[in-house]
C-alpha cells in the first residue's frame, strides 16, 4: 500500500525542479518493480510533445537500469542514477544513443560487468559528455570509457583506482578530469597531451611527483595535488601560464617549506618595506636614503586579486598561487623546492590580507 501510494503521488506531479523535459523519480521509497511501472506509465503520458530529454532517479533501490529505459525515453540527454545499489549499468544503456551525460555515483560499481558489452561500439560512446562515476569500487579505468572520444568531464574520485592508463590521452575532448581519493601513486606523462584539460583534480593518492611534461597542458586553469606525497615541484610548472589556482596543503614539500622560514626568515629591511607599502605609508625621496627609496620602488604587487601583500623578491614569478594548508595563498616559486631551486626562493613570504574563506588574515611572517 505504501509503495503504491508513493507511486500515485509522484504520478499527480512530475516531482520537485521538473519541468516538462525533466522527470524527477528521486526519492521515492519504492520497489525496483513498482518504479519500473511507473517509468512506462509516465513515458506514455509524455510521449510525443513532451518528450523527455532529463530522467532522475537518484536515491532510490535500484539494483538494474529499467528494463525499458531506452524504449521509452528515446530522447533522453540525462541521466541520474546515483546513490542507489547499482553493481552494473546493463545493456538497457545501449539503447539511450541521444545521451550526454550520465551521473552514476555512489552505487557499487567496479567489479566484472559493470559496464556493458559493445560499450566502446555503441552510439552513447559518441555522444557522451559528461560522466560522473565517483564514489564506487573502480580498481581501474575500464577501457570502454578510454574509447569516449566526447567526453569532456570524466570522474572517478573516491574509487580504488592505482593507476593511470597512458590511454588516457585518447581522451581529447576531455576538460575536466576528477581522479581524487584514490590510491595513485605516479601521473603518467601522457597525461600532457590532452589540449582541452583545463581542471585537474588529483588530490588524496600517494602521487609522489610531477612530470614535467604537465607543462605542457596549456589549457589548464587548475591543479589539485594537495594530500599527496610530493617532496617538490619541477620548474617547468611555470610555463603553465593560465594556471590559476594550484593545491598544494598535505605534502611534505609543504613542511620543508615551513621549515626554511623557520631557519631564514625574511630580513627586517623586507619586512619594513612591506610594512610601509601594504599601509599605504606616505614617503618622498627627501625622507628617505636613495637605497631606501630605491628598494621600495622595487616592490610588486602580489598578483592574487584577494591578496593585499608585496613582495621584493625577483625571483618570484607573477602568475600562480598556491594554497597553504588552508589558510595562506603564496607565489609559486616559493614551493620550487627541487635541487634547481634551492632555499633562496623561499625567502620572500608575504602575508595575505584575502576575505575568502579559506585564507586567513594572520601574517606567515
Amino acid at each position: 500500500m505504501e509503495e503504491a501510494g508513493a507511486a500515485a503521488a509522484v504520478a499527480a506531479g512530475a516531482g520537485p525542479g521538473a519541468s516538462e523535459s525533466e522527470l524527477n523519480l528521486s526519492r521515492l521509497g519504492v520497489s525496483p518493480e513498482a518504479l519500473a511501472l511507473e517509468l512506462e506509465v509516465r513515458a506514455e503520458e509524455r510521449r510525443g510533445s513532451r518528450e523527455t530529454q532529463r530522467l532522475l532517479l537518484p536515491h532510490n533501490r535500484l539494483v538494474s537500469l529499467p528494463r525499458t529505459l531506452g524504449a521509452s525515453f528515446p530522447q533522453l540527454q540525462l541521466l541520474d542514477v546515483s546513490g542507489n545499489g547499482l553493481v552494473a549499468l546493463g545493456p538497457e544503456l545501449l539503447a539511450l544513443r541521444c545521451l550526454r551525460t550520465l551521473l552514476a555515483k555512489n552505487n557499487r560499481l567496479g567489479g566484472p560487468g559493470s559496464l556493458p558489452k559493445g560499450l566502446a561500439q555503441a552510439p552513447l560512446c559518441r555522444t557522451l559528455q559528461v560522466l560522473n562515476l565517483s564514489g564506487n569500487c573502480f580498481q581501474e579505468l575500464p577501457p570502454a570509457l578510454l574509447e569516449m572520444r566526447a567526453l569532456q568531464t570524466l570522474s572517478l574520485g573516491g574509487n580504488q583506482l592505482h593507476t593511470i592508463p597512458p590511454e588516457i590521452e585518447n581522451l581529447r575532448s576531455l576538460e575536466f578530469l576528477y581522479l581524487g581519493g584514490n590510491f595513485i601513486r605516479e601521473i603518467p606523462p601522457e597525461l600532457a597531451n590532452l589540449p582541452s584539460l583545463n581542471h585537474l583534480v588529483l588530490c588524496d593518492n600517494k602521487i609522489q611527483s610531477v612530470p614535467p611534461q604537465l607543462a605542457q597542458l596549456n589549457s589548464l586553469r587548475s591543479l589539485s595535488l594537495h594530500n599527496n606525497l610530493l617532496t617538490y615541484l619541477p620548474r617547468e610548472i611555470l610555463s603553465l601560464v593560465h594556471l590559476q589556482e594550484l593545491s598544494l596543503r598535505g605534502n611534505p614539500l609543504v613542511v620543508r617549506f615551513v621549515r626554511d622560514l623557520t631557519y631564514d626568515p625574511p630580513t627586517l629591511l623586507e619586512l619594513a618595506g612591506r610594512t610601509i607599502k601594504t599601509r599605504n605609508i606616505a614617503y618622498t625621496p627627501c625622507d628617505l636614503p636613495g637605497n631606501l627609496v630605491r628598494y621600495l620602488d622595487l616592490a610588486s604587487n602580489c598578483p592574487n586579486p584577494k591578496c593585499g601583500g608585496v613582495y621584493f623578491d625577483c625571483c618570484v614569478r607573477q602568475i600562480k598561487f598556491v594554497d597553504f594548508c588552508g589558510k595562506y595563498r603564496l607565489p609559486l616559486m616559493h614551493y620550487l623546492c627541487s635541487p634547481e631551486c634551492s632555499s633562496p626562493c623561499s625567502s620572500a613570504s608575504h602575508s595575505s590580507t584575502s576575505q575568502s574563506e579559506s585564507d586567513s588574515e594572520d601574517e606567515i611572517c
